[in-house]
């Protein structure tokens, strides 16, 4: 009888819904394609789609990996800054996803919830890179804007990694269905999801 309750999911994967106007809804087919890969390349068992969460919400506790995205404003208020304070120092994951144009107004609202933290680019050997698929110069360039290097910062608290922020780079658009983007090749978007699925098993064992 227990076989029958192997496949049960035991983990679910959120987008961040946020205040202040921005598109956090980007990307719609992006997580559910993530999951997928993870799911089939390392075995892990997340439930087949998406949850959305609220930074203020307590059910925000219950996800162990969860990404941010959109292009413009985010506004976090004192109850939700102290939300995702918790839900971060508690072992919590927040991937960020610049979709372009988020950069300028997520650093600020990051600063709150982490003052005494700075973001600091991870270099190419970490070892967010190199979990099941490497990736020798560090994060790959999956959507071009304006010719700039990707990068990949994060506030480490207390010597974790409790936030991952990619910028000029847009995994996310790489996760989303083949055909989304025509300038999209396979090999992009395998690249996109490979280093998401290190994104998620670092998570989930660090």
């Amino acid at each position: 009888m227990l076989s029958a309750f192997t496949n049960v999911p035991t983990y679910r994967m959120a987008k961040l819904k946020y205040s202040g106007g921005g598109d956090w809804y980007a990307d719609r087919t992006a997580l559910p394609n993530l999951i997928a890969f993870c799911n089939t390349n390392l075995k892990t068992n997340f439930f087949p789609e998406e949850s959305i969460v609220e930074v203020g919400s307590k059910e925000l506790f219950n996800f162990p990996f969860v990404y941010m995205t959109g292009h413009g404003n985010v506004v976090f208020n004192e109850q939700e800054v102290k939300n995702l304070r918790q839900y971060l120092i508690g072992g919590g994951f927040l991937h960020i996803d610049d979709n372009y144009g988020l950069d300028k107004f997520i650093r600020p609202q990051m600063k709150k919830v982490f003052p005494e933290l700075e973001f600091v680019e991870l270099p190419a050997n970490h070892a967010i890179y190199n979990q099941k698929f490497k990736f020798t110069n560090g994060l790959p360039k999956i959507h071009e804007h304006d010719g700039k290097r990707a990068q990949g910062f994060a506030l480490i608290y207390k010597g974790k990694i409790v936030c991952y922020y990619t910028y000029e780079c847009d995994l996310g658009n790489g996760w989303e269905d083949f055909g989304t983007y025509p300038e999209d090749t396979q090999e992009t978007r395998n690249k996109a999801l490979k280093m998401g699925a290190n994104l998620v098993q670092y998570a989930l064992t660090h």
